[in-house]
């Protein structure tokens, strides 16, 4: 199994870890798009706070020039105007929120949208050493973090900064002394949030990469669920999620008793100064120093105070976190993919099919060497069977082809094109592929079958499946072609799934076929069927085909016998049986009993 240390450390860290300036300004950069709504909120932003430093004022006027005064008139005309700004305050307020939100999802929208595109991009390489859970967590709950801090969280900072510093204002001039006793506390609120924030941004990092672990033992159990069954490893395996949840609780919890410690610390100095305003402000009032109205002003000011630090307390893990997350997020943007297009990279014309290795070699991650020095050419229209024991290179070499991954050394060429110089779109559309593991998104048969080729026509897709065998039990199905396959085509047996994807492969009319063992999980009936489709499809094709069956290894032009990665030896079927001792063995271990069989 995995351990908890290899799954955070399978997606490779930054040379340099970056800094907070620099994941912000990065995070801030996808604003770019929707910056008219966000200029928007921003200029919101200052006018609600002109409001929230005038309502103080209006509520001193009443004080003392409407209730003490017994004014009447100014009381009534005063208040209205109170209420008339309470409710400019609140339309301002919802259309800021409005647009801040279009803002933050249409960031974060973009965010998720880089991702993708990334992931989509980057090597099989890159895939094979990163577990699919942590990759989830980033792609959803990181980007939803980022999409926080972009939206309310910097809003609500801004203005909890500007209001702090127009009611600092605001207060000194209304009385200075009263103001800075007020104020006094202020230094030692900022300083416990910096700290906060120094102390919780590692462990918030290392909160967001146990929850990927967890993640990804729950996307493994889920998927592998039959397995689990079969093994009755049920309660050995909630054991084992049990563990990473447990090592996620002790670090939420440390984080909350982090927040526990700090949040009403920050709260309590801030109240601090209300406390100071009523008794000495009090006794300003009674000496006749300051008016009731000025007092009580000076308290709502102080509320205002309190307010922004209150919601730094609530925001500044918040803002923490997302940092974390944006450093897990471009740490996947800025992978290097170890495949990818040259800079002077051309399309591949249509092609003959000619396809030749020279001296190919290739060791996965650059050290586990699985082929070494292999040479061969296929003609156009010919087929050629792969044979070998497992871990011989096989699969490599058909993997090789459509450049999942690239030879260590070595060039391999299509009708004379080395294809690392040819873009990988034009090399990959004129290649068709069935792998023995068959994917199938749960979409309709349709769908699945028009993967490769989207504005295929009816007629072009029921041809496809008939030339596979599949178009009778797809008729079968309760809703035909528009019958929807569950996750991974777990409704459908291994054979139908087999046929449904050696017909997409075909209704690409691919110039090359790879064929990773197509027939092995079919019945002999079906299996024969298939093979004469097949040898009627592949005329004019150039066919790597992984072979397990006599019946391949017969109808192939060239044999390639792998040993240890390279080439013990090549030829025909019959040829082979006379030159290669390799050969003659593999025939007799695996072929011989189906030979009888045929024969019989």
């Amino acid at each position: 199994m995995t351990t908890e240390k290899d799954q955070t450390e399978t997606i490779p860290l930054l040379a340099q870890t970056p800094g907070a300036g620099r994941i912000l300004r990065r995070c801030f950069g996808y604003l770019r798009n929707y910056r008219r709504y966000v200029a928007g909120a921003y200029i919101l932003l200052a006018l609600i706070n002109i409001l929230i430093m005038l309502i103080p004022q209006f509520i001193r006027r009443i004080v003392d020039e409407g209730i003490r005064a017994q004014n009447l008139s100014f009381l009534t005309t005063a208040t209205l105007v109170l209420l008339g700004l309470a409710l400019l305050k609140s339309v301002l307020t919802y259309y800021q929120g409005r647009w801040i939100e279009i803002g933050s999802q249409g960031a974060a929208y973009d965010l998720r949208k880089a991702l993708h595109s990334k992931l989509s991009a980057l090597s099989f390489s890159y895939h094979d050493r990163t577990e699919t859970g942590q990759l989830l967590s980033r792609a959803i709950q990181d980007v939803e973090r980022l999409r926080f801090l972009t939206g309310r969280a910097a809003l609500r900072l801004l203005e909890g900064s500007t209001l702090l510093i127009s009611t600092a204002v605001v207060m000194l001039q209304m009385n200075p002394g009263l103001a800075l006793l007020a104020l006094g506390t202020m230094p030692l609120v900022a300083y416990r949030a910096w700290d906060f924030g120094r102390r919780f941004r590692p462990l918030s990092r290392d909160i967001q990469d146990q929850l990927a672990v967890l993640t990804t033992r729950l996307e493994q159990n889920l998927r592998g669920a039959r397995i689990v069954k079969a093994f009755a490893q049920e309660r050995a395996e909630i054991t084992r999620f049990e563990a990473d949840n447990l090592a996620w609780f002790k670090l939420s919890t440390q984080a909350a008793a982090m927040r526990a410690r700090t949040m009403p610390l920050i709260e309590l100095l801030a109240n601090v100064g209300t406390v100071l305003i009523l008794w000495y402000g009090g006794s300003l009032v009674i000496r006749g120093q300051l008016t009731l109205g000025e007092m009580v002003a000076f308290t709502a000011y102080l509320g205002q105070l309190v307010q922004p630090v209150r919601r730094l307390g609530m925001i500044l893990p918040a803002v923490v976190q997302a940092i974390a997350s944006g450093e897990r997020v471009f740490e996947i943007l800025d992978a290097q993919s170890e495949v990818h297009d040259a800079p002077n990279a051309i399309a591949l014309p249509p092609v003959r099919g000619n396809i030749r290795f020279d001296n190919v070699s290739f060791a996965y991650f650059g050290r586990h060497k699985v082929l070494n020095g292999v040479s061969f050419e296929a003609q156009p229209g010919q087929v050629i069977a792969l044979l070998g024991a497992t871990g011989s290179g096989k699969s490599t070499i058909i993997n090789l082809l459509p450049r999942f991954y690239d030879p260590t050394t070595g060039r391999i060429t299509v009708d004379g094109h080395d294809i690392r110089d040819v873009t990988l779109k034009s090399l990959r559309d004129q290649i068709g592929i069935v792998l023995q593991e068959t994917t199938l998104f749960a979409a309709s048969i349709r769908e699945n079958l028009a993967f490769g080729k989207p504005d295929a026509t009816d007629a072009e897709i029921f041809a496809a499946a008939e030339a596979a065998q599949a178009h009778e039990f797809i008729q079968e199905l309760p809703e035909g072609y528009a019958t929807r396959v569950g996750e991974r085509g777990t409704t459908l047996s291994g054979g139908q799934k087999q046929r449904i994807a050696i017909a997409r492969a075909l209704l690409k009319d691919p110039r090359i076929l790879i064929l990773d063992d197509a027939l092995a999980s079919v019945d002999t009936e079906t299996e024969h069927l298939i093979q004469l489709a097949l040898e009627h499809l592949m005329q004019g094709r150039t066919s790597l085909v992984i072979a397990q069956r006599l019946s391949t290894v017969r109808a192939a032009n060239l044999v390639l016998v792998l040993e240890k990665g390279r080439i013990a030896a090549s030829g025909t079927h019959a040829e082979l049986l006379r030159s290669s001792g390799l050969y003659t063995e593999i025939y007799q271990r695996q072929l011989r009993e189906e030979d009888r069989t045929e024969e019989e």
